[in-house]
Formats: structure tokens, C-alpha cells, sequence
């Protein structure tokens, strides 16, 4: 479910998903919210405790231009994509 958790940033919720379904729903965000993201009027979050979403969907966001930052929040990781500078 996605969610605004400030203006710019879109916060999705896929805890308890497993990949592929995450890579899937962050690629369809990003597709929904391109210009958004690319202009740098929004952010995208994914919420994921899959450790394997840590790595592809980073991979495949900044094959698409995206930075993309992943920390670890307590049981579950924040994968922050948002405008390459």
C-alpha cells in the first residue's frame, strides 16, 4: 500500500512480500511516479524485510538513473530512491 509519509516522499509498505513481488510493485511505482521522481518533486520509499528487494531493486533504479539509499530500520530495510545528482 502506498502512502505519503511527507510532500515528497511515497512510502510503500512490502513487508511480509517476498521478490519477485517487490521488484515488481517498486518498478510500477517508479513507472507511476516517473516524472515525479525524475524531476525531483518526489521521492519513492520501499519498506522491505527481503534482504534479496536490498539488492535488486537498487540494481535496477540506478540502471535507471535513480540514487538509491538502503539503511536498516529496526526489523525491516528503507530502500529510498530519488533523483541522481
Amino acid at each position: 500500500m502506498a502512502t505519503e509519509r511527507d510532500a515528497r516522499t511515497i512510502e510503500i509498505d512490502m513487508r511480509g512480500q517476498v521478490c519477485p513481488a517487490t521488484m515488481l510493485v517498486a518498478l510500477e511505482a517508479i513507472n507511476n511516479h516517473g516524472l515525479d521522481l525524475q524531476c525531483g518533486a518526489k521521492r519513492l520509499a520501499i519498506l522491505t524485510d527481503n534482504r534479496d528487494a536490498t539488492n535488486t531493486i537498487p540494481d535496477i533504479a540506478a540502471n535507471m538513473g535513480y540514487e538509491v539509499k538502503v539503511s536498516r530500520e529496526g526489523s525491516h530495510y528503507r530502500i529510498l530512491l530519488g533523483l541522481a545528482e
